[in-house]
């Protein structure tokens, strides 16, 4: 055997576990510890006849891992190592290592929460944070914490590139064991900077080349999605045509098994592999003979949208984590080299870490599981907690699908959806065509959507796949995924239980697959746009559109299986979707269907116009006249129309906004003195708005068309919600107008703050100081004011004006108003409203 970096600390990883049950263990790419430490533990004392479980982020690894473990005891997987897979299991009697998912341990944990007869979980790779390593973490603790003493249940986390620090401080300080170096050396080559608009097929491709011939050995190269794999394949396939000895190889979880073999073994004898793969060769896989990393810098990550309800693929930036794991795959075996298609200095501006899974997906999977362990997110641990605001989502789509009742309690029906490998939406149509006697239907139907596209480009209709799926006419098409669905389609029958107790009529016909479709996806039921045929309303409020012609468009309802869209994109693209009879609506769909009674405006007519709506969600199905209303209803709908087209939609005048605005500057100074409350009410737009119900409401009694607004009384409706003696003090304090000098009454303008008061200056002579209201608490804004009454100067301190201005201003006025008085001291002349003043 081998020697591996990991090898050294064995014996310190080993005592660390004897001693304490949580443990955390850093050991960079290439170090062997996936290989290794599961062997290590085997003969530990502690472990005794119990198993060791661990945990893989992805069926690929999981399946590799348990062959190169089997292999290093020179046995056949399912002796003392197995695997638990998606579909595929490899187990014994005297199996003592199991490697699993992370689903599969999830699954397990809510049927044996103390786990018992497993003496250790290891979380291999737990860096990538993916959504079921950390709902399963936090379940092993939990159920440890309540259920397990004896023998204790022992956690051993270990990856890369993890955050130990933080790790160890949420697992009560568990110790952290660190493997030094890589096996082998790994020289980085930086590329140009990356710029947003650039294509990564084309860098990618051209870099691949460049390194066939300027290295030896394999190339692993890291791209975004399938897309870009198959793109660049095709290009690389082209541009070598001849050249015998270099194999090009995609490498993505969706590829057949012999396909993904091909991509991870040796390349033959005289040859070379171009591995084109996604973020899956991240993880603990080795692929033969690879010392060459080209990486393109970029990842596809799903990211869940509250706003929409929905989950969309984006394109983003690797973390220096991930890139320190890609570019370990090229020490592997060797001293290798790492192209990065990014410069050094963009290199610095990555993250640190990936956001963790939990905190930007999908929530309703975890939030059924939680629910059937009986517990909340606030009372077990994690290492990030999941966000409040998509949890709350995540339970309210679990209550419309009959998981959860009112009080957020399990349902029995939630408790079945719980115990099927399968989102909470595919649960449901899952027991749902059970109980209409469409098992194979519902269990085709949930497979299809569990694998991607099986017939990429042939249009959206999911009743493509259906017929393709059972006449096997594909014709090579979709490669192992028709195989992997028709097993997973089988696995679904067995574990449905019992017969339809009122079967479907003509379970055969069509109609039923719209049906299934929006059992699962309530919110994604479509209705065609009057503007184009290929644009679609949902039930959930969004739009949807064909990217290109389809045969759908001929359908007005449809129910979208698959959608999505990219940043910067205002509706989404459908990629998948079934016709629906919306005469089901009254038989089967039922229970999607609410009645609205809707009281709203028409805007063309301007009256106000009553319905009764059968709805989906958003969606208006049939409406019907409703020939009276009572009070309440109607005036509420014209409470919601002056929200909607806002206050200015009330007969404000002039004035009614000055007095207005005297209120709110008295109200003001209060809060600015330091009042916690004032004695003047908030009559602001907004609180009046926010409280339309209880001032206007008493004086819609008249209004039944939109020109009927103007003939309310709104000076003495608004006038009112000012209580005595306040109106009268009102205009104490902020008085409408001044008396000035000249003994003209000046109108104060409030609309402004500070209040303006525009004054010709002629008139202020003799007034040492500026104006004050409100008590003395306010100074007013002087407007000062030319004979022709133009602005000359704007102040507050009118005294500093007399000092140091108005001796400038006084030779320009002379100048331009030769007829006016203007004095040398104007604190001791005549003010004026007339050309001269008296006696002049």
């Amino acid at each position: 055997m081998i020697s591996l970096p990991i090898d050294a600390v064995l014996p310190a990883l080993k005592a660390a576990l004897t001693a304490r049950d949580e443990v955390i263990l850093e050991a960079p790419p290439g170090a062997g510890k996936t290989t290794r430490v599961p062997l290590a533990l085997l003969n530990e004392t502690w472990l005794g006849d119990q198993k060791i479980l661990m945990l893989e982020p992805r069926r690929l690894a999981a399946r590799a891992a348990a062959e190169r473990l089997a292999s290093e005891l020179g046995e056949k997987v399912g002796e003392t190592v197995g695997y638990r897979i998606r579909l595929e299991s490899k187990v014994g009697p005297s199996t003592k290592i199991e490697v699993v998912t992370e689903g599969i341990l999830a699954r397990r944990l809510q049927d044996d929460p103390a786990l018992d007869g497993v003496g250790v979980v290891i979380f291999d790779e737990y860096h990538l944070r993916n959504l079921d390593s950390d709902l399963a973490l936090a379940l092993c603790l939990s159920g440890r914490e309540l259920l397990r003493e004896d023998p204790p249940l022992k956690l051993l986390l270990m990856s890369a590139t993890l955050e130990g620090a933080r790790l160890s401080k949420v697992l009560n300080d568990a110790p952290v064991i660190t493997s030094e170096g890589r096996m082998y050396p790994v020289s980085t080559v930086w590329g140009s900077p990356h710029q947003p608009d650039q294509f990564v097929d084309t860098r990618v491709t051209d870099t691949c080349l460049a390194a066939i011939n300027e290295q030896s050995g394999s190339i692993l190269a890291f791209l975004p999605g399938q897309a870009e794999i198959r793109r660049v394949a095709e290009s690389l396939k082209e541009q070598l045509s001849g050249r015998t000895d270099v194999i090009v190889c995609p490498l993505y979880g969706d590829l057949d098994l012999n396909a993904q073999r091909a991509a991870i073994d040796p390349a033959p004898a005289g040859s070379r592999k171009i591995v084109l793969a996604t973020n899956i060769a991240e993880t603990s896989l080795t692929i033969e003979g690879v010392r060459v990393v080209v990486d393109s810098g970029l990842e596809r990550v799903p990211k869940f949208d509250p706003r929409s309800g929905m989950t969309r693929l984006d394109t983003q930036r690797i973390s220096k984590a991930s890139a320190t794991q890609r570019a370990g795959r090229a020490g592997r075996l060797e001293p290798g080299v790492c192209y990065r298609l990014w410069s050094q200095s963009q290199h610095e501006q990555l993250s640190g870490y990936s956001t963790p899974e939990i905190l930007q997906a999908d929530l309703a999977a975890l939030a059924l599981q939680l629910a059937r362990w009986g517990m909340k997110p606030e009372e077990m641990t994690w290492l990030d907690r999941p966000p409040s605001a998509p949890f709350a989502q995540a339970r309210d789509l679990l209550k419309r699908l009959g998981a959860l009742d009112d009080a957020g309690t399990l349902t029995p029906h939630g408790s079945a959806m719980s115990g099927l490998p399968a989102h909470p939406r595919i649960a449901h149509m899952l027991i749902k065509g059970n109980a209409m006697g469409l098992d194979d239907l519902a269990c085709n139907i949930a497979a299809l959507l569990g694998e991607k596209d099986i017939l990429r480009g042939a249009g959206a209709d999911l009743h493509t796949r259906l017929i393709a799926l059972s006449g096997e006419q594909h014709s090579g098409r979709g490669g192992g995924s028709f195989q992997r669905v028709k097993q997973s389609a089988r696995q679904y029958r067995s574990l449905l239980r019992g017969k339809a107790s009122d079967p479907a009529d003509e379970p055969d016909h069509s109609r039923w697959i719209g049906c299934l479709l929006a059992f699962a996806y309530p919110d994604r039921i479509g209705l065609q746009r009057r503007t184009s045929v290929s644009d679609y309303r949902l039930s959930n409020g969004r739009a949807a559109v064909f990217s290109q012609p389809d045969a759908l468009t001929k359908h007005e309802w449809l129910v979208v299986a698959d959608l999505g869209s990219r940043q910067g994109q205002r509706e989404e693209r459908i990629y998948l979707a079934s016709d629906l009879d919306p005469d089901l609506f009254d038989t089967e769909l039922a229970g999607l269907v609410r009645s609205v009674d809707e009281v709203d405006w028409d805007e063309k007519e301007g009256v106000l116009k009553a319905e009764r709506q059968r709805r989906v969600g958003e969606l208006v199905i049939a409406t019907t006249s409703l020939p009276s209303l009572d009070e309440h209803t109607r005036s509420l709908a014209l409470v919601n129309l002056v929200r909607r087209k806002g206050i200015e939609l009330l007969p404000w005048s002039p004035e009614l906004r000055q007095w207005q605005a005297r209120v709110g500057l008295l109200r003001q100074l209060d809060i600015r003195n330091g009042q916690t409350e004032s004695k003047w009410p908030d009559l602001t737009d907004a609180n009046l708005l926010d409280t339309l119900e209880g001032w206007l409401t008493p004086y819609l009694g008249k209004v039944t068309r939109l020109s009927h607004f103007s003939q309310l009384d709104l000076s003495s409706i608004v006038r009112n919600l000012l209580p005595w003696p306040l109106p009268q003090e009102l205009e104490a304090q902020a008085p409408q107008s001044i008396q000035v000098p000249s003994g003209s009454n000046i109108r104060i303008d409030y609309s402004e703050q500070p209040p303006v008061l525009a004054v010709r200056l002629q008139e202020l002579f003799g007034l040492e100081d500026t104006p004050r209201i409100a008590s003395g608490r306010q100074l007013v804004k002087l407007h000062l004011l030319s004979p022709a009454r133009r602005p000359v100067q704007v102040t507050q301190d009118l005294a500093n004006f007399w000092k140091t201005t108005y001796t400038e201003v006084k030779k320009d006025l002379k100048g331009r108003y030769p007829k006016h008085f203007w004095p040398d001291d104007p604190l001791v002349a005549e003010a004026t409203a007339r050309a001269k003043p008296r006696g002049t």
